[in-house]
């Protein structure tokens, strides 16, 4: 059986054709490459201004409060009746060790508990160590505050002067007349609260103890939906403040991530411990490389980063 053929003309024969085709190829490559640079350099830049360039929205806070009404600048010296005593305890033995630093502080006013900001500025990524702003600020007794200038979310008044008021979570409100309780941001503003008498607000979380019980679901809370910060969850070094009575607060430090010295503790081993200590309301601060206790001229306890991390806040006792 016959059958018919087609086919088509051959293309002239090029004799640069390997060359072009190895051009076009390194072309592609370098295209490739220059594109991933410029992602990865985007986001490198997008890091570097989201977590670590300052931002700095008031230079001079000392100058910022006395301009105020109402003022942390203008406030009395420390209430000869406001006293605090550091102790601490190892718990359990090997690779379950935690070790605690605890600051039992007895107020003679709400207001000498007071709050620093790193460098005397206010805004995001300024970091100063615990111990720089105690110095700074005359401080007996100080500890890691909330890491406000991590995230721009969150209402932050502090020493009586509102600074931010972007309502996001949970938050902790310390009153001019002694009382503290934990609110829900979403629910007021900052001048609504500085109205009201509030000396200081936290923004981490979350609360741990609530009427004298420990708070349901704290092992599943998530602080924060930005990178790097989306839970707490685990065994980790730990701030928290606790609230024993009217003007009778409890710090905890725990160090943490050194096994056999300090494996650092749950949330739920936290609110346990605030518990143990007489807190009838107890709440979470900033941890891991930023959990500090300074007491008279110096770090008490071991930070988990073999030295102090640089955080944004603190809150202190002046001498």
């Amino acid at each position: 059986m016959d059958t018919a053929e087609t086919s088509e003309p051959l293309a002239p024969t090029d004799p640069q054709g390997p060359q072009r085709r190895r051009w076009r190829l390194r072309t592609a490559i370098i295209s490739t490459a220059t594109a991933l640079a410029l992602v990865l350099g985007g986001a490198a830049a997008w890091a570097a201004d989201r977590f670590l360039i300052p931002k700095v929205e008031i230079s001079d806070v000392a100058q910022y409060e006395a301009s105020q009404t109402a003022t942390g600048a203008n406030v009395d010296a420390t209430d000869d009746d406001t006293s605090v005593t550091v102790t601490q305890e190892t718990r359990g033995t090997g690779e379950d060790t935690i070790t605690l630093t605890i600051a039992d502080v007895q107020l003679g006013d709400a207001t000498d508990l007071r709050s620093a900001f790193a460098h005397n500025q206010f805004g995001e990524n300024i970091t100063q160590t615990t111990s720089e702003m105690a110095e700074a600020n005359d401080a007996v007794f100080a500890v890691n505050g909330d890491y406000y200038g991590f995230r721009s979310t969150g209402i932050v008044i502090r020493n009586g002067v509102a600074y931010r008021d972007e309502p996001a979570r949970e938050g902790l409100a310390m009153y001019t007349d002694g009382r503290v309780e934990v609110y829900d941001e979403t629910s007021t503003s900052a001048d609504e609260l500085v109205a009201a008498g509030v000396w200081n607000t936290l923004s981490f979380g979350p609360a741990i103890v609530e009427d004298g019980q420990a708070v349901d679901g704290i092992e599943d809370v998530e602080i924060d939906t930005n990178f790097g910060n989306h839970s707490i969850q685990g065994q980790q070094p730990r701030t928290a403040i606790g609230v024993i009575d009217e003007n009778h607060l409890v710090f905890v430090v725990v160090d943490g991530r050194d096994p056999g010295t300090s494996r650092g503790a749950t949330l739920t081993e936290l609110a346990d411990i605030m518990l143990e200590l007489g807190a009838e309301t107890a709440y979470n601060l900033d941890g891991g490389g930023s959990s500090t206790l300074y007491s008279d001229g110096g770090v008490v306890n071991r930070p988990s980063n073999g030295g102090e991390r640089g955080t944004s806040d603190i809150l202190y006792v002046a001498g």
